[in-house]
């Protein structure tokens, strides 16, 4: 019998929806993600038809709902990685521009 994955969050993009994919898989709560593809098509979708949907198992859903919250209440200061001088988002523990690690 197979499970029914359950969307807990919309992602923005495919860089939020990996990292809270990786925040999820380091506490041993398997996801699914889905839109990734539709991301090529911005400009001519509406924006909410490319967000990527996290899915979760149910019996995971109440785990998933207190660290989802707690990401989304967090207050993130952007940072400038010391690699190669690019301003990211405060949320991201790693440069999109080279992949260095935040200091």
């Amino acid at each position: 019998m197979s499970t029914q994955w359950i969307q807990v969050y919309s992602a923005a993009n495919n860089l939020e929806a990996h990292s809270l994919k990786g925040m999820l898989e380091s506490v041993c709560i398997a996801v699914r993600l889905t839109g990734e593809s539709l991301g090529s098509a911005v400009g001519e979708l509406p924006a909410n038809a490319v967000e990527v949907g996290l899915w979760v198992e149910p019996e995971c859903i109440a785990q998933v709902g207190r660290l989802l919250q707690d990401y989304e209440q967090a207050e993130y200061r952007d940072w400038i990685c010391t690699q190669c001088n690019e301003t990211n988002e405060g949320q991201f523990e790693i440069c999109w521009q080279c992949g260095c690690e935040k200091p």
